[in-house]
Order: C-alpha cells, then structure tokens, then sequence
C-alpha cells in the first residue's frame, strides 16, 4: 500500500528516485501513466494490469469508456527502477503533468501519484477545507 506524502527531485534526464517507502513495492517494475488532475498515476505492473482488466469489462458501445480507456492507455510507460532506485518519467508525461524540478509524491492506496509541487499544493489548498468539514458519507461504507 502506497502511503505518506514525499517530496523527491526531477534530474536533468527526467528521472525521479522512488521513495523508499515504496521501492519493494515497485522494485519488479511498475507503470506510469495519465492521471486524473493532471498527476501522473504510479501502478505496480500487477495492479495496473487488473485494473486494466477492469475497465476491458466496460461496453465498447460507452463513449466515456472507451475516451477513458484511451487516454488512460496511450500514457502508458512500464518502466524498472535502475540501481539507484531511480524512474525515467518519459517526456509526453512529463509535459502532462506540468513537471519540474520539484515534485510531490504522494500514496494514493494502490498506487502512487507524482504531481509538480505547486500544482499539489494548489490542489491541497482548494480541496482541505472541504476533507475538512466533510460530515456525510462520501464513499459508501467509509464514512
């Protein structure tokens, strides 16, 4: 499980070290790609692959489904950390995600999330108030 906020360095090739936290987890490989508010999603290669089968089970007759599986898909990159523990994010997701130099990474439960620092930030600062204040049952059973 991918827990914790962290704050990691982009380098000059477009690679990023993993945080320690989560470098067994992904040691085997993993998979970027698009996420939803322009971060980019971290999946272990086994999770990817069933959430993948997941949303094969949508009907290729839904719109949404297959904008979603397109868009989801075509960013996707499988990549092995190096010795280092280090990541190449590749340049289309890079620009996706408005990355440089400074990142936050944060665990999203079952999988990571790389954001550009002050996009995070922006992101926490509009939506903590409303966590916050939150009082009714968001996600059935959780609350």
């Amino acid at each position: 499980m991918f827990l914790g906020t962290h704050a990691p360095k982009l380098d000059d090739k477009g690679r990023v070290i993993l945080p320690a936290r989560f470098r067994e987890e992904l040691a085997n490989g993993l998979v970027l790609t698009r996420g939803q508010e322009r971060c980019i999603y971290v999946f272990t290669a086994k999770d990817f692959d069933t959430h993948v089968e997941r949303l094969r089970d949508a009907p290729l007759t839904s719109k949404a489904g297959r904008d979603f599986l397109r868009l989801f898909l075509s960013g996707a990159s499988s990549e092995i950390p190096d010795k280092q523990n280090r990541v190449t994010v590749p340049p289309a997701l890079r620009d996706y995600a408005g990355l440089e130099r400074e990142l936050t990474v944060i665990g999203a439960g079952n999988r990571a999330e790389i954001w550009a620092t002050t996009a995070w930030d922006q992101y926490y600062s509009d939506r903590e108030q409303a966590f916050s204040e939150t009082e009714e049952e968001v996600i059935p059973g959780l609350l």
